[in-house]
């Protein structure tokens, strides 16, 4: 688990990220003038919270201070927070269960699970640990992404694969956007463990070689999972159309099963670019 100065780290971060971010105008102040930048002040932020100005500029630099829930919940809505984002804080601040950490990522699958997969004809479906790790796939996942299969154990993790396959880039023809809210989603999946996840190989591989996943990895966005339709430009068989599922197995928590089935909002048209 990350420690408590991680957390408030983590904290400090993710407010001053989305502070600087803000409009003005979106929280009934004027607009900026020529000589300010974007984004609210930090006394901005404070008086719209009411909470005061030297507090709110301690809890941005991480300072050994605990935020009541009220006024977390004062901060997310001065911040226009999404419920993901909202509840991310939360979680940082200590107000939601923390995930204790279990055994290391497993890099197999347990054999219920990878027998759910391979169940699942048709459908490319994989299983993923907390800090991305491929554990297990099936046929029809081989068949969109061939690479699973064969590309190195240290290396079978989803975003290392997002971010530096080519394979992949080509295969998503919205790489730009899913990529980051995959780093999105990452985040906001990692909470409070996010100092044990973002210490793990793949990651801070990512970090020393990837431009593209450092931008996205420091804009600290938040998003959390949610079903929508993917669209993948497979180099034999053309455009697909899935809808992206997850599930979590009662017994195994904390391992994920993503499963894409064939999408019947796109025979009409309808919903191809939903993301």
């Amino acid at each position: 688990m990350g420690t408590a100065a991680e957390r408030r780290k983590e904290l400090g971060d993710f407010l001053r990220a989305r502070r600087a971010r803000l409009n003005p105008t979106a929280v009934g102040l004027p607009p900026a003038g020529p000589r300010r930048r974007g984004g609210l002040r930090r006394e901005e932020v404070s008086t719209l919270s009411q909470v005061s100005a030297t507090w709110y500029t301690w809890l941005e630099q991480g300072r050994d201070i605990q935020p009541s829930r009220h006024v977390l919940d004062a901060l997310a809505r001065t911040l226009l927070l999404t419920p993901a984002e909202h509840a991310y804080v939360l979680s940082l601040a200590g107000y939601a269960p923390l995930t204790e950490p279990g055994e290391p990522a497993a890099r197999t699958a347990p054999g219920h699970v990878q027998r759910l997969l391979d169940a699942l004809a048709g459908c490319p479906a994989y299983a993923i640990a907390p800090d991305w790790t491929i554990t297990g796939w099936n046929a029809a996942y081989v068949d969109l992404y061939p690479n699973v299969a064969t590309v190195a154990p240290e290396e079978r993790n989803l975003l290392w694969l997002v971010f530096t396959d080519p394979y992949v880039r080509d295969l998503l023809p919205d790489w730009e956007v899913t990529s980051r809210r995959f780093v999105a989603e990452f985040r906001a999946e990692a909470g409070p463990r996010l100092g044990d996840l973002a210490g793990s190989p793949a990651i801070q591989r990512l970090l020393a070689t990837s431009a593209a996943f450092r931008t996205a990895w420091q804009d600290h966005h938040i998003e959390g999972f949610a079903s929508r339709v993917r669209v993948f430009d497979h180099p034999i068989t053309g455009m697909r159309h899935f809808e992206h599922h997850r599930l979590a197995p009662a017994d195994h928590p904390d391992l994920h099963v993503v499963i894409y089935t064939p999408s019947c909002l796109t025979r009409s048209g309808v919903g191809v670019r939903e993301r």
